[in-house]
């Protein structure tokens, strides 16, 4: 009961361990990575590749670059870009290119000027300063909007006539753009982001973009990039194309204009969906999202723990209930659904399900309790080991754990070497102990007996009050088993020297043991009934084994006419004569041992009665 009791309270500590170490990994971002590739996963998977029909992108190409000139262009050019995108009927144009100091001909910056002044629809952008004086890291707190120390803007003659945006990118530690600040705030007012401006601009509802709930753990107006399409989705045409009057003017009809790099090695991030992304699709990514009116909404950090938790006691409770393999390949399963229950809700609804921390803290779970399961089973099995070592070789127990031999339930058919001993003067030398005494002089008898017989692989069968039955080569194959049959009987005689000294000294009485071995068939296994079964050997040789102990005198071996031509080679033999046997017709050739002569020979069929 205490040894329950014990191992109960045991795997409670090593739970509660578990629990603390996932809540520690989980809080201080562990599972980070796996979860961001996840995340990266489901955007990939379930984008559709079709964005909003209204958003066009005009590409500063390597065919414009030769067409047009070297970069950087004169700004006359961009005057030109938007004089003819407003003649075709775009409903807002916006630039992510940035014009942040003059340039080198003042009359194309005024030519530039004047064309904006005529319309409204134009955003041109900035950059906000948000990162520290000596670290290249933002600050920023939970439902607050991210500050910026100042702002670089478009030069004041371009300014006065341009929308303001900006078109910061929001890094994750990994080098990726995951999220996006709708909004920033600088000491000169509130800026929101090139889509959000844009979308504006083309009156669209962005309500739900700028009133949003923050996001778990981000700062206020910070929107998670619903990645919907690639490079190549997105319907692109080469700047140069657009003035030289190539492109229908009906391409721009109504429809938003994003003006920005595309040529290679220019203006590139890394996004979920694309390694190397001209940045100017992220800012077309973020407007068709808010055309699409899409919220990727990721679920607090308390459903994250609160799935943690029932996954490390659903994997703590599976290690405990199933086998290992079914354990193992249900622990699997459930992971599995885990991940694509994660995705199916991503794809289907735009909640964001972080499943990755709570399938690695049950993974954790299932590893921590297989690892205090195995050692109790491990302490069980040295455990049963050690007792039923009491009983069979050590050997021959290890072989069985090792090796998880059964062994059989009823009875087989096997050759044995069967040894039967009995203590002679038992009855003189009780009468003058105490009972206590009885009994302390019994376990040094029996213990004799069964060091000599476990230490050469026999298996004690039983101790019937002052003798014993032993059995060689069962439950396990034991090579040679006639020889360590008669060695053990020649080991227990010695040793019954000092014994027979010590209690003839003490009590003055003789004692002395008679040892009868054979070898032969037997049918040995499991006998007895449902409720009682024991491990034994049956059969007319174990009779006869029995009957040559009963015939043999003090201090005497003696041993069957099958086990001498087996043995002969490695003991010193006395033919004893000849006796009949009850039960049997021909009398039975007996023969003592008188000594030892050598370890056994390997031989193929040694063993086998023939």
């Amino acid at each position: 009961m205490m040894k329950n009791v014990r191992k109960s309270a045991v795997i409670a500590i090593g739970n509660a361990i578990i629990v603390l170490l996932c809540f520690i990994f989980i809080t201080v971002g562990l599972w980070k990575v796996l979860s961001n590739s996840a995340f990266d996963f489901n955007l990939k998977q379930s984008m559709s590749g079709e964005p909003h029909e209204d958003i066009v992108v005009v590409g500063i190409d390597t065919e414009s670059i030769k067409s047009v000139g070297p970069y950087p262009w004169d700004r006359k050019v961009y005057a030109e870009l938007i004089r003819k995108l407003e003649q075709a009927g775009a409903k807002v144009i916006g630039f992510d290119i940035e014009f942040y100091s003059e340039s080198s001909n003042p009359q194309s910056d005024k030519l530039f000027a004047e064309e904006m002044s005529k319309y409204k629809n134009i955003v041109l952008p900035s950059h906000a300063n948000v990162e520290g004086d000596f670290s290249r890291s933002t600050t920023v707190k939970e439902g607050e909007l991210i500050t910026a120390r100042s702002i670089e803007q478009p030069i004041s003659a371009l300014r006065q006539y341009a929308n303001r945006a900006h078109i910061n990118a929001a890094i994750d530690s990994d080098g990726v753009i995951r999220t996006n600040w709708l909004q920033i705030n600088t000491p000169e007012g509130v800026f929101p982001t090139l889509g959000l401006a844009m979308a504006q601009l083309a009156g669209v509802n962005v309500d739900k973009y700028i009133h949003s709930e923050p996001l778990p753990n981000r700062p206020r107006s910070e929107m998670y990039i619903k990645w919907d399409a690639k490079e190549l989705n997105f319907e692109t045409v080469p700047f140069a194309r657009v003035l030289n009057g190539s492109i229908p003017p009906d391409t721009f009809k109504d429809r938003l204009v994003l003006v920005g790099y595309t040529a290679p090695g220019s203006d590139e991030g890394s996004t979920s969906v694309e390694r190397h992304m001209h940045l100017v699709y992220a800012h077309a990514n973020i407007l068709n999202q808010i055309l699409k009116q899409q919220w990727i909404q990721p679920t607090s950090s308390l459903v994250t723990l609160s799935i943690a938790i029932v996954m490390i006691l659903l994997f703590g409770f599976l290690t405990w209930r199933l086998k290992p393999i079914i354990g193992i390949v249900t622990v699997f399963i459930v992971s599995a659904l885990m991940i694509l229950l994660q995705y199916m809700t991503f794809a289907y609804s735009d909640i964001y399900i972080d499943t990755i921390g709570a399938v690695a803290s049950g993974l954790i779970s299932y590893l921590g309790n297989i690892a205090m399961k195995t050692y109790f089973e491990t302490k069980q099995k040295n455990y049963i080991t050690k007792q039923f070592g009491r009983y069979i070789s050590p050997d021959l127990v290890k072989e069985i754990a090792k090796n998880d031999s059964e062994i059989k339930l009823g009875g087989i058919s096997k050759d044995l070497s069967i040894l039967f001993l009995d203590v002679r003067g038992f009855t003189p030398l009780s009468e003058k102990l105490k009972p206590e005494e009885v009994v302390d002089f019994l376990n040094m008898m029996f213990n004799l007996i069964t060091e000599r017989a476990l230490h050469n692989h026999g298996t004690i069968d039983k101790f019937i009050g002052d003798a014993a039955m032993i059995l060689y080569n069962a439950p396990l194959d034991v090579p040679n088993h006639p020889y360590y049959a008669v060695k053990t009987a020649f080991e227990i005689q010695k040793g019954m020297e000092k014994v027979r000294k010590d209690v003839l000294d003490k009590y003055g009485v003789t004692i002395s043991v008679g040892i009868g071995i054979n070898t032969g068939n037997v049918v040995v296994g499991n006998i007895g009934s449902y409720l009682r079964v024991d491990y034994t050997a049956i059969g007319d040789n174990v009779n006869t084994a029995a009957r040559i102990e009963s015939s043999t005198s003090a201090n005497q071996i003696l041993v069957s006419e099958s086990t001498y031509e087996l043995t002969k080679d490695d003991f010193d033999y006395e033919y004893a004569g000849e006796k009949l046997m009850k039960g049997k017709s021909v009398p039975l050739k007996l023969f003592e041992v008188k000594g030892i002569k050598q370890a056994p020979a390997s031989q193929k069929n040694r063993g086998k009665v023939s």
